[in-house]
């Protein structure tokens, strides 16, 4: 190793390498260390394989980081806000309007009534969780069993979509 990059007089822990960066000539400024570990923790490797398949199956992963984000927003609209339930009901309802509005603007038959039905019903589902748990609490009677019906049923549907596209 060259005597310009070897720290002297530094003292580092066992399995660290530290690279010390000469100063520069004319500058006062002074010099900087950096330090490398040589060998990652077994946490550090397991939380990095975790954060690299999510951050990789992102796409795939959309209704349940969109579950997994209503849940803490119903527990805080439920905390600082409970009337916010009473804003929130209609957005339940629109759903249902769009499947109507939709059906009379370009009528379709079988598949695509389906379709739009099981969408405008699960979209129904997901806003009146949402008013219910900003209500009473997302821990509120069944409301748990609900969101993890709704979660499960969206995930599966958009994996499936997902698929055929």
């Amino acid at each position: 190793m060259s005597s310009r990059t070897r720290a002297r007089g530094v003292k580092s822990a066992a399995g660290v390498h530290t690279i010390r960066v000469p100063r520069q000539r004319g500058r006062r400024a002074e010099p900087f260390v950096v330090v490398i570990p040589e060998r990652p923790t077994l946490t550090r490797e397991a939380v990095g394989f975790v954060g690299r398949m999510l951050w990789r199956f992102r796409g795939a992963l959309a209704p349940t980081f969109l579950a997994l984000l209503a849940w803490p927003l119903a527990a805080i609209l439920h905390a600082l806000a409970w009337w916010s339930a009473l804003a929130l009901a209609p957005v339940a309802v629109a759903p249902v309007l769009w499947f109507g509005f939709v059906q009379l603007r370009r009528p379709a038959r079988t598949a695509a009534v389906v379709w739009r039905a099981g969408l405008g019903l699960l979209a129904t589902a997901a806003g009146a969780w949402l008013a219910f748990a900003a209500g009473f609490g997302p821990l509120a009677g069944p409301l748990p069993l609900l969101w993890l019906l709704a979660w499960s049923i969206a995930q599966t549907v958009w994996l499936i979509v997902r698929r055929a596209h």
